[in-house]
């Protein structure tokens, strides 16, 4: 039984070197100090009877066998994780924590309200991610769920289009265009810009269409939190292009459509398809599909 003990605590130990890439690192975020964790890596090595790192200075680097270990040790412990989440599932079916992703969080709210009022017992846990770290979660089984705009295409990922949402431009009550209802892209070539950053769905969008029609939008403020940016073109820092369903209504801001060209996003729910999905998970989706139905309707 101790055996088996050692061989768990090893496999979670090299995980944490493996992504850090560092030791120091990784025995932070295991709470151990460095010499534990080196000797519980050189056992693990000779019990393989393999090196499965280089080191390099003070870092280390996954070698091949590492490499190749790596993918089994992340399956493994993926495995005994989905087996714990379903034991504590029937034991505790209304209590638990539904960990979710987002690019874009402006219609989380009213998504998360509804939600509650079905499983009030469920604690939730939501992240602003980059589409790659969306793709990082989700291998990992860190999240259950994730928003994403762009749908992401694997085999691994279930991806279901939830709803089309309309790109518009945003811009302050005393603006030139203000008193249009729509604009051209083109118009916009000489405009300053406040957006979220580059990795983000919509920034990368607009900007690819921009380029297309022979300008890139010159941003003056570029960050990670979406919903500032009504407050930033409120306070006539610059323009923003702002999905329909993140607009502010309240704000002193004039919405214009795209002229000549279609400017959507497509909004997404992504779900691995080998993770152990709860019952109070697989709610989620059903709020979610239902919620974007009756807005489209």
């Amino acid at each position: 039984m101790e055996c088996a003990k050692l061989e768990l605590l090893q496999l979670r130990y090299f995980l944490a070197v493996a992504r850090s890439e560092h030791v120091t690192e990784a025995a932070r975020s295991l709470h151990v100090t460095q010499s534990s964790l080196s000797k519980t890596i050189q056992r693990l090595e000779e019990d393989l009877g393999v090196s499965l790192f280089d080191r390099v200075g003070r870092k280390l680097q996954l070698n091949e066998f590492g490499r190749r270990f790596l993918r089994r040790a992340e399956r493994a412990l993926f495995e005994l994780e989905q087996g714990k989440q379903e034991l504590s599932d029937l034991a505790s079916p209304d209590h638990g924590t539904l960990e979710l992703g987002v690019t874009s969080a402006s219609v989380l709210p009213d998504i998360l309200r509804e939600y509650r009022k079905k499983r009030p017992n469920i604690q939730f846990h939501v992240q602003m991610l980059t589409t790659q770290e969306m793709v990082m979660l989700l291998e990992r089984g860190e999240v259950d769920y994730c928003l994403s705009s762009p749908p992401i295409e694997r085999d691994d990922i279930g991806c279901q289009i939830v709803f089309i949402d309309p790109i518009l431009v945003a811009v302050p009550k005393g603006h030139r265009l203000a008193d249009r209802n729509s604009v051209s892209l083109t118009e916009l070539k000489d405009e300053w810009f406040v957006g979220v950053k580059i990795g983000y769905g919509t920034r990368d969008l607009m900007d690819a269409v921009c380029r297309s029609v022979g300008f890139v939008p010159h941003y003056v403020y570029e960050g990670d939190e979406p919903a500032r940016l009504v407050n930033l073109v409120e306070a006539e820092i610059g323009i923003a292009f702002i999905p329909s369903t993140a607009r502010n209504e309240r704000a002193q801001i004039k919405y214009l459509q795209v002229e000549t060209h279609e400017v959507v996003r497509e909004i997404a729910l992504l779900w691995h398809k080998s993770r152990y999905i709860s019952p109070a998970a697989l709610e989620f989706h059903e709020i979610v599909v239902e919620y974007f139905e009756a807005m489209s309707k």
